[in-house]
């Protein structure tokens, strides 16, 4: 893991994939041990950047379980657009079921806003929030985040599914962005 260049801007390594591989497993062990055995969950990974994370997430998720996915997208280089587009919606019926995110990473809330707006007349029995990576000094919404692998503070990252205007989903590490001085 050294520093790493994706477009005009540097990376340099952050969390490691093993590290990445233990918040997953928190995750899954502690949302299968929040719900009953014989219930079957519907995850809803957002993409793109959950993809890498919903997979792993699956793998150790140990009952059944149905996934699905919704693409949102509110990011253009390395800042939030505020603007959330709904991209690809959800064609299951989730009446009475519960309903699991699965993001990558929450941070000012706005991804998250037009989630609950989206649920909000599916009539979902649970709807609860999992993130791989959560920002807490930059989140500004008064909604609930059920699950948290890591928080970190608000320095843009990628690799892990995670991009800078498309590249770098493809790492199997995270990288931090070198802020210039």
């Amino acid at each position: 893991m050294g520093l790493i260049k994706l477009h005009d801007k540097h990376f340099k390594p952050f969390i490691k994939k093993d590290t990445i591989a233990k918040y997953v497993d928190y995750l899954a062990k502690t949302i299968a041990n929040d719900l009953d055995e014989d219930e079957t969950p519907i995850f809803i990974a957002i993409l793109n950047g959950s993809f890498m994370f919903a997979a792993d997430f699956i793998r150790k998720y140990p009952y059944n379980c149905h996934i699905s996915f919704v693409k949102l997208a509110s990011y253009k280089g390395t800042n939030t657009t505020g603007k959330i587009k709904q991209l690809v919606g959800i064609n299951e019926n989730l009446e009475g079921k519960t309903v699991i995110i699965l993001e990558d990473i929450i941070d000012t809330g706005n991804t998250l806003k037009e989630i609950y707006e989206i649920f909000k007349d599916k009539k979902v029995k649970n709807l609860k929030i999992a993130t791989l990576f959560f920002k807490p000094d930059v989140f500004r919404k008064e909604l609930p985040i059920d699950y948290i692998g890591k928080s970190i503070e608000d320095k843009f990252i990628v690799g892990y599914g995670l991009d800078y205007d498309g590249l770098g989903r493809n790492l199997p590490d995270i990288y931090q962005l070198v802020e210039k001085k």
